[in-house]
């Protein structure tokens, strides 16, 4: 029997929520306010808190930056209300976990296990990590964070439980899925948020110029150098320095990063002598790292230095339910005080595309459309693509048959989405299955 501390202003659901608690043999405390919650956790009564995130007064949040300082005690956020920014904040807080309302029964027993495993191992609240006490204002591109599946949620959790370390991050996804805005978003909500944000991307420079670019050079190092230069780490100093498409940078240069990651030291270009730096490497790629060092065109010991912390993140194509929902924020970011809407042909056609250019095709494809599209209400004439995009990959006919049943299972899901504009009710009537079924099968596929 474990003591649970519900913290909820909804009565009747916290009310159900503890009677389910209390079926499961569990002792439970209830309060309606964070207050009200702050003081049944002073008492040390608490093995692990289950907080909503929105309440009157002070949040869910507010609750979780005064417990640090009372109790070990881990805290579940559930919220109706998920984005990428509270989820973040909520994890980089210290919550357990970030849940959305409603909560099925056997999730919550699982979480509830997860944490009521790690409250014998949690760290004193003397040295918890101590948090900016008010919460900073979004920024324009924390806003492009817009997702409701479930695979990109795991990804914010990931930026919130890394966001306060220094360790090194490695970005990793196909292009155009946000791996900068991730970046972004692992800076704005560190420690490191005042100082510099620095992106380089690795693939755009040559190669002969890369170190330079990076480290700087004095005055004099090589023909045309007329001045000193800084480079991009000391530009960064005391900040974030972000390397896009690191699978791109020169083997010589490989080298060298390597060793400023270890050392935190560079060596200027033409200079005699190593400067200290203070920075924290984030770095992306849409290859595949392994088969890289493999072929021998990525240093091994690199590989490993720069995924202390991966993030997946996942293409387009794998959370169906976000392209409508990205789409009409696009709409509303360029549509000023009157955005366009979509028309159902033109939602069942981008529901229905495959999306290799992933959320950056989508963007471009919303910005086409609301300039072409003369009325208020997109048609499917006015987006550009072709419906023949639509078709899913190839079943292999020789391979196992139950990966071959799953791959039609997960097209026939994703066309009827299609035809139903996204509508799960009317999807699981065409697919000949309840609403519970559909959920499952688009929790198995990965369709969020």
């Amino acid at each position: 029997m474990a003591r649970i501390l519900i913290v909820d202003d909804d009565t009747a659901f916290r009310e159900s929520l503890a009677e389910m608690l209390g079926d499961l043999g569990h002792a439970v405390s209830a309060a309606p306010t964070v207050a009200a919650g702050l003081q049944v956790l002073q008492a040390g009564s608490v093995d692990v808190a289950i907080v909503d995130l929105r309440m009157p007064g002070e949040d869910g949040l507010a609750f979780l930056r005064k417990a640090r300082g009372l109790s070990r005690a881990p805290c579940i956020m559930l919220t109706a209300y998920a984005s990428g920014s509270n989820t973040i904040e909520a994890m980089r807080l210290g919550a357990f976990d970030h849940l959305t309302k409603p909560i099925a029964r056997t999730s919550l027993v699982e979480v509830l296990e997860r944490a009521l495993l790690s409250a014998g191992q949690a760290g004193s609240p003397e040295n918890a990590a101590q948090s900016p006490s008010q919460n900073q204002e979004p920024e324009g591109d924390e806003a492009e964070l817009v997702s409701g599946s479930e695979a990109m949620r795991q990804v914010f959790k990931r930026i919130g439980l890394a966001a306060d370390s220094d360790a090194t991050v490695l970005v990793l996804g196909e292009t155009g899925t946000g791996k900068e805005l991730v970046a972004r978003a692992l800076h704005r909500n560190s420690a490191r948020a005042e100082r510099p944000f620095v992106a380089v991307n690795c693939a755009a420079i040559p190669a002969d110029l890369m170190e330079s670019e990076l480290f700087g050079h004095v005055k004099g190092a090589f023909t045309g150098a007329a001045s000193d230069r800084a480079g991009r780490f000391r530009e960064a100093q005391g900040g974030t320095l972000f390397l896009d498409e690191v699978g791109d940078m020169p083997l010589p240069t490989q080298a060298k990063i390597l060793r400023a990651l270890q050392e935190r030291e560079i060596t200027p270009v033409g200079a005699s002598r190593a400067l200290p730096v203070n920075v924290r490497i984030i770095a992306a790629t849409h290859r595949d790292l392994p088969h890289a060092v493999r072929q021998g065109r990525f240093r091994e010991d690199l590989w490993y230095r720069l995924q202390v912390v991966p993030v997946h993140l996942p293409p387009l194509r794998e959370r169906l339910g976000d392209v409508l929902l990205l789409a009409e924020h696009f709409l509303r970011q360029g549509g000023g005080a009157s955005p366009k809407r979509l028309g159902a042909d033109a939602a069942r056609l981008l529901l229905a595309h495959d999306w290799p250019g992933n959320v950056r095709e989508l963007r471009n494809a919303m910005e086409r459309a609301a300039l072409l599209c003369p009325g208020p209400v997109i048609g499917a004439e006015h987006i550009g693509l072709q419906p023949a995009a639509a078709h899913g990959p190839a079943i292999d006919w020789n391979g196992p048959l139950a990966a071959a049943v799953a791959q039609l299972e997960r097209e026939m899901v994703t066309r009827a989405l299609a035809a139903a504009t996204g509508n799960r009710a009317e999807a699981a009537r065409r697919l000949g299955l309840s609403r519970q079924q559909l959920y499952r099968k688009l929790a198995e596929f990965g369709l969020g």
